[in-house]
């Protein structure tokens, strides 16, 4: 689990880059002065990371809520305390993560939807399946249709929309390039656009949360010799659903369809994207069974077991580097510098994730969450499960 959360903290910041470093991030608003590169880069991560990664740590945050109620039961005591206290902790740190650094954050879903998930802590494994499939399949049934209806739209309507968009983008980059004070405003009135991109993407995210518990309720990564059957079916299956479903959706990024297309295309790769994602995990777990596989599992899990203080840390220095709390390179990087630096970061990580694992048992945002999800600091000798 750690070594697939690694992997997934990854993509996340492959991302999360495009979307802080400017306004045109990943086909949001088109780049006037886009290049081919730059466009080429953006598809390629629009069609191997975007929707894919978080749905991954959506299905091990389900998974891992498993392994809480564990751990509540052999310590004796009951797990929806423990658990309320830990989503309460998520959610402040989801708010302070979205107003002091990016907008785009991911812990206040994970703290809100994870009631659900407490409320639905004695479900059978086939019900929370049975739900996802259903949740699944009604949300996906709503954005085609809604994706569809926008092709009805006329040439002349969707350079109206767009150009609405883009009439904010010198606001946008003045605030961010702006000082500290700038900076939050900018991400405060930022935030209801967000806040309705994250209702939009709730349905996939409890989805993966539901198929994450019946997965754990199962202990089906316990011992995967027993699914290899299974798991090579779904990878290719999953390959043969996602990759086209992203690829498409990657055309309007790139330039290669008509802006009447954008929002259509964005909706299939929606709802694409958890094929992809089932692919990554079953291809991961069947790699990991291999001696090369279990290298790079090595080098993956102690990134995934601090992802919690990763995931921040990343956006600290994303902030630092692309606003105005440091260099304030908003808008000012191509895409491909911008991958390339996030890359460097998160080799970096993997460096500091070894040490620090090494010698300590918690990082510190994961001591912190321990602290509030057990309401005393954690003893030496407790098993870390802050961040599953």
């Amino acid at each position: 689990m750690d070594a697939l959360r690694g992997f997934a903290l990854m993509g996340i910041l492959l991302v999360n880059a495009l979307m802080m470093a400017g306004p045109y991030g990943l086909g949001g608003v088109t780049d006037p002065d886009a290049s081919a590169l730059d466009r080429t880069v953006e598809g390629v991560v629009q069609t191997f990371a975007v929707g894919k990664f978080y749905l991954m740590f959506s299905f091990l945050f389900g998974y891992s809520f498993t392994l809480q109620l564990a751990s509540a039961e052999r310590a004796g005591t009951s797990a929806v305390p423990r658990l309320l206290r830990r989503s309460l902790g998520l959610l402040v740190l989801g708010v302070l993560h979205a107003v002091l650094l990016y907008t785009g954050d991911i812990l206040t879903t994970y703290a809100v939807l994870g009631l659900i998930l407490i409320a639905a802590r004695n479900c059978t494994p086939g019900a929370a399946l049975r739900a996802a499939r259903i949740l699944y399949g009604c949300l996906s049934a709503l954005l085609l249709f809604v994706g569809a209806g926008t092709l009805l739209m006329s040439d002349a309507e969707t350079a109206e929309a767009d150009a609405e968009l883009a009439e904010g983008v010198p606001e946008l980059i003045a605030g961010y390039r702006g000082d500290a004070s700038s900076v939050v405003r900018t991400n405060i009135g930022e935030l209801p656009d967000q806040f309705l991109a994250a209702l939009l993407l709730s349905g996939f995210v409890m989805a993966a949360f539901l198929i994450g518990l019946h997965c754990g309720k199962r202990r089906l990564l316990a011992d995967t010799g027993h699914h290899l059957v299974q798991m090579r079916r779904i990878l290719l299956v999953g390959a043969a659903v996602g990759l086209p479903g992203s690829l498409f959706a990657a055309l309007t990024v790139g330039g290669l369809l008509g802006p009447r297309w954008s929002t259509f295309s964005q909706m299939v790769g929606v709802v694409a994207a958890p094929g992809l994602t089932a692919a990554y995990i079953c291809g991961m777990l069947l790699l990991m069974r291999t001696a090369r596989g279990a290298r790079i599992a090595a080098v993956f899990a102690p990134a995934g077991r601090m992802a919690l203080t990763n995931y921040l840390t990343q956006s600290l220095i994303m902030a630092l580097v692309f606003t105005g709390y440091g260099l304030a390179l908003y808008d000012r990087l191509s895409p491909a510098a911008v991958v390339l630096g996030a890359l460097v970061l998160y080799a970096g990580q993997l460096v500091l994730s070894t040490w620090l694992t090494a010698r300590y048992r918690y990082a510190p945002v994961e001591w912190l969450l321990r602290t509030i999800t057990l309401a005393r600091p954690p003893h030496d000798r407790e098993r870390s499960t802050a961040t599953r």
